[in-house]
């Protein structure tokens, strides 16, 4: 009877920490922005993501090759959005797309397409980004898309993580440099390192 006591403590415990916290009136951390600064997030990412998809389309593309990948509208959102954010800045950004590019190749190549290469890449991706200060969700995104892209992306090999992944992640850097710095009051990055 003990034992069905504690177990049933244990997991009341358990399951009372999914209900989240009291906020009891305090604001959301990411509050609603206002127009002008919507405005801005909007301009980054329509000059980010276009310009990466622009020179996709122009150069890439008909090479066989792209420099638009779907982790890049996640970026966007991120550099461009919530600026201030830790998983926004330089380091992050580049390093957290390059690392878990080159995960998700390598697991690409040694394990083929499945769930167990999707599985695989996205989790060690995500433990290599922890191990080097890395973290940018969006690239957890990049290392499945190594192994899920289709024949374009698999025929780049290990090419994928330098480009589309590197370049058009300082394609989305350099823009964020650009506009994040024109209002007064808005300054990226916080930190390079």
């Amino acid at each position: 009877m003990d034992l069905l006591n504690d177990w049933s403590r244990k997991a009341g415990r358990y399951l009372t920490k999914m209900k989240g916290e009291e906020r009891n009136g305090s604001p959301n951390p990411l509050t609603r922005a206002n127009l002008v600064e919507s405005l801005w997030a909007w301009l980054g990412a329509a000059l980010g993501i276009g310009a990466c998809a622009f020179l996709s389309s122009r150069f890439f593309e008909p090479r066989a090759a792209t420099l638009i990948i779907g982790s890049f509208g996640a970026s966007a959102v991120l550099v461009y959005g919530t600026f201030s954010s830790p998983l926004s800045q330089p380091r992050n950004l580049v390093g957290g797309h390059l690392i878990s590019g080159l995960v998700g190749v390598a697991c690409y190549q040694l394990v083929g397409i499945g769930w167990l290469a999707a599985a695989l890449a996205v989790s060690l991706a995500l433990v290599a980004m922890l191990l080097t200060k890395t973290v940018h969700p969006p690239g957890g995104a990049t290392a499945l898309i190594a192994v899920i892209g289709g024949e374009q992306i698999h025929r780049l090999g290990f090419l994928y993580p330098f480009m589309p992944v590197l370049l058009g992640a300082l394609i989305l850097l350099l823009v964020a440099l650009v506009v994040n710095n024109l209002p007064r009051d808005r300054q990226f990055p916080r930190y390079w390192w």
